[in-house]
Parts: C-alpha cells; sequence; structure tokens
C-alpha cells in the first residue's frame, strides 16, 4: 500500500489497435500491473491525436478509429517501478513510457465491508407548525410544476420534511368542480403541500411560498410533534403525529 510522501509517476502511451500476442496491449499492461501488485491503475482514451508515424487519428459519430491514443498511469514507489520497468517496456512495444517523479499527499484507503451497525434514531419533540399550501396541479412555476418546484425551494431552505398530496375531488375559489374519474384524468386537480417546522423556519420561508403562489391558499397551524424521528445515517424517516385544538378539520375548504 503506498504511503505519504514520493513517489513516481509512469505513463504509458500506446494505440488501441496495438496488440501484444494477440491481445491489446493496454489490455496486456493492465493485467501486469494488477498481478504485480501495482496499488491501482487508470487507462484514459483519447478523441484526437497523432504518434510518431505522425498521422491524426480522431474518432467521430460515423467511424471510430481503432488507432486513437490510449494513455495507462499509475502511481507507485520508486522501488516498484525499477522493478516492472523492464518487462513494461517490452508489453508496450512502440509505445512511450514516461515517467516523472511525484508526491503523495494523501494515499487512498482500501475499503473494507462493514457491518452496518443498527441505525441510531434521533428523536425530537416539542411545539411546531405546520405549513399547508392548496394550489391546482397544472400550476407552473418557471417551467415545472409549482409543486414540485416547492419541494425543491423547501429542501434547499432545510424545511424538515415535506408531502404533496393529490385530491381526488373538490373545488376551490373559483367553484369549479374537479374530480378525479378512472376513465379521465383531470390536469388541475388539487394539490397539497403539508410541511412541518419550527415557526422560525416556515416564517423564514413564507417570503418565498408568497412569491412562488400566485393563486392558492396556505394555511399555518400549531402542532405539537410527538415524535420526529429520522436514521442518523441519511436516511429520511420521518414521522410526525400533530396533535392540536388549532388543527383545521380533515374536511377544511380547499381551493
Amino acid at each position: 500500500m503506498l504511503k505519504t510522501g514520493k513517489a513516481l509517476k509512469v505513463s504509458v502511451y500506446v494505440s488501441e489497435g496495438s496488440k501484444h500476442h494477440g491481445v491489446p496491449v493496454y489490455s496486456s499492461v493492465l493485467d501486469f500491473l494488477f498481478y504485480r501488485g501495482v496499488s491501482g491503475a487508470t487507462v484514459l482514451k483519447g478523441v484526437a491525436g497523432f504518434g510518431a508515424d505522425h498521422h491524426m487519428h480522431s474518432a467521430s459519430i460515423v467511424e471510430i478509429s481503432d488507432h486513437m491514443p490510449l494513455k495507462l498511469e499509475f502511481v507507485e514507489t520508486p522501488e516498484k517501478v525499477n522493478q516492472i520497468l523492464g518487462k513494461l517496456e517490452e508489453l508496450v512495444g512502440t509505445g512511450m513510457i514516461e515517467v516523472q517523479e511525484t508526491t503523495i499527499a494523501k494515499p487512498a484507503q482500501v475499503s473494507k465491508p462493514r457491518k452496518a451497525p443498527p441505525p441510531e434514531h434521533l428523536k425530537i419533540e416539542g411545539k411546531a407548525k405546520m405549513m399547508r399550501i392548496y394550489i391546482g396541479e397544472a400550476d407552473r412555476w418557471r417551467d415545472k410544476p409549482l409543486h414540485t418546484a416547492l419541494v425543491e425551494a423547501m429542501r434547499a431552505n432545510d424545511i424538515a420534511g415535506v408531502t404533496v398530496y393529490r385530491g381526488i375531488l373538490g373545488y376551490g375559489a373559483h367553484r369549479r368542480l374537479h374530480k378525479d374519474r378512472a376513465l379521465h384524468l383531470s390536469h388541475d386537480c388539487s394539490i397539497m403541500l403539508s410541511a412541518i417546522d419550527t415557526e422560525e423556519k416556515l416564517q423564514a420561508f413564507m417570503p418565498i411560498v408568497e412569491q412562488m403562489v400566485e393563486e392558492g391558499l396556505i394555511v399555518l397551524s400549531n402542532v405539537d410533534i410527538i415524535k420526529y424521528a429520522y436514521r442518523a445515517e441519511g436516511l429520511d424517516q420521518v414521522e410526525t403525529v400533530p396533535t392540536s385544538p388549532n388543527t383545521p378539520a380533515q374536511g377544511e375548504q380547499t381551493p
């Protein structure tokens, strides 16, 4: 395993179509380095170039040249490079090998599969606010569905979480009845977004909502967070149970 300090970077330049005993040179070199214990190697493919024959080679959609330049790079200790350089020259044939001094600032770490610890759940309790936004499914903001844009805006502003609900029946300020039937999907059904967070965060987010929602209803309600839990590993597992006498009933009016 490589360590921090002085090392050598080796670059091997060959043609994609070059063969060694019927096998592509880059593949033979890569296998050789792998089985000689080299820490790591990368093959890079060029899109245009020329070599010792001074012929220009390029790749296009119509014609893919098999003479494109390939570059194989690896970093190793000077001792290891000196051990394998002779055989490497034999494999490369008419290709070119470049050796440069370099410094390893941070060596790569070998990732070992570890048994994942049981997820740690965090729990938050206390007073909070619920924001509900009622809009139409056809509403848009900057060429994208408004409900999608609102979710993205909430995520960007660190709102704890939001859920989007699609209504199946309802009417709003225009008194038009919107219905979701089996053989007819309305493109202007009611959409409700529900988010719960602290009053400070939701109030700070309110100007953004007001700017994005040109026609709709925005409601703030007091809630008590009985349980707000999520896994510490970053998997968003949120369970919220709002209970408050100020929370509107399920059948409240939609816009």
